[in-house]
């Protein structure tokens, strides 16, 4: 599709340019036309005799030689001695010339015309590979929830027998999937959200430090479940940023610590001002990243390997992807190291103003 559309993109820049290329062409072979024929009119005139100007035709235009010779065009049929053969071949010359320059601007700028048009349509190309890629993994992360709840349906009504206690236990089996596809669906809600890194949110200057410890105490139930510490150093960092994303922005990079920590150990927040910029560090000491893994993380709907852990790992792969977005949106930076079974740390830098 997109090849066909480059080439229909690469006809259109073509008939453009070449239009414009032919039009300036027949001006400029006009005019030298004009300059030949005044060029030869003077030159003939130059060499006609002083004694013999009286014997020309009575039905020619003269002019006098002082106001020729100034630039006056001669307006009257051209002289005896022009030869029209010369003028021809000229004209000729000339439009062989031209032809030869319109080539050579055809085929550049097909040439260039076809990259530019390439150019044009990647980023077009690649948001539609995109919003595929999205389409495909939310219908693969959809379609689990809703086969177990087609199944258990169709179980329980195939059951004539089916008890009170057994229906609710049905029930509840339902509505945790039903929970999973609402959860999923507020993640794709989210992720539009924050995607677009020009959105014009609103901003304000807020304390991040406080957004942190907010997001900190948000989590300390599920730190205290799980047995790990929760350690914070946060100096008082004024930023200009929309708020609720900042605060989900924590609130990720927190929760992702504390699903892959082990447990009875510890995570470190730490926030500082450094060159102007907020930097933000969450150090788990978990199961940490593979280095094959460390490249795509941020990707939609990519999860590491979990298997190292004991307790299944909750979540659709959303999480950093959204964090991402967030950061890209407010014009900052994030990054991540990582060693395996050693744990990982995730570096937010945003500006201040």
């Amino acid at each position: 599709m997109f090849r066909q559309a480059r080439i229909k993109l690469t006809v259109f820049y073509l008939l453009i340019i070449m239009t414009i290329s032919i039009v300036f062409s027949l001006v400029v072979f006009q005019t030298l036309t004009m300059e030949l024929v005044r060029s030869l009119r003077v030159q003939a005139w130059r060499m006609i005799p002083d004694e013999n100007i009286g014997q020309i035709k009575p039905n020619y235009q003269i002019f006098p030689r002082s106001e020729l010779f100034g630039g006056r065009l001669f307006r009257g049929e051209p002289p005896e001695s022009i030869h029209s053969e010369v003028l021809e071949e000229a004209k000729r010359r000339v439009a062989i010339r031209l032809m030869l320059l319109n080539l050579g601007i055809l085929l550049f700028s097909g040439g260039a015309g076809y990259y530019l048009a390439g150019k044009t349509l990647k980023p077009i190309e690649e948001m539609l590979e995109e919003q595929k890629k999205f389409i495909a993994d939310a219908s693969h992360e959809l379609r689990t929830p809703l086969s177990v709840l087609k199944t258990e349906i169709e179980v329980a009504l195939r059951n004539k027998n089916l008890k009170l206690t057994e229906a609710k236990d049905q029930l509840l089996s339902n509505l945790e999937e039903v929970n999973k596809l609402k959860s999923l669906t507020d993640y794709f809600l989210r992720f539009s959200h924050y995607q677009d890194s020009n959105k014009n949110l609103p901003r304000e200057k807020f304390d991040l430090s406080a957004v942190v410890k907010e997001a900190i105490t948000n989590f300390q139930k599920m730190a205290k479940a799980k047995r790990v510490e929760i350690v914070s150093d946060l100096a008082a960092v004024e930023i200009r940023a929309n708020k609720t994303s900042i605060l989900e922005l924590a609130s990720v990079l927190i929760d992702n610590a504390l699903k892959y920590s082990f447990e009875n150990s510890k995570i470190i927040i730490t926030l500082k001002p450094e060159n102007k910029k907020a930097v933000l560090k969450v150090q788990d000491f978990g199961i940490g990243i593979k280095p094959d893994d460390l490249p795509h993380i941020f990707n939609r709907f990519y999860r590491a390997d979990s298997s190292r852990t004991k307790e299944p790992v909750s979540g659709y792969g959303l999480g950093l992807s959204i964090a991402k977005s967030i950061v890209d949106m407010h014009s900052g930076k994030i990054k991540v190291e990582s060693r395996e079974n050693k744990g990982s740390t995730f570096t937010v830098i945003l500006p201040l103003g």
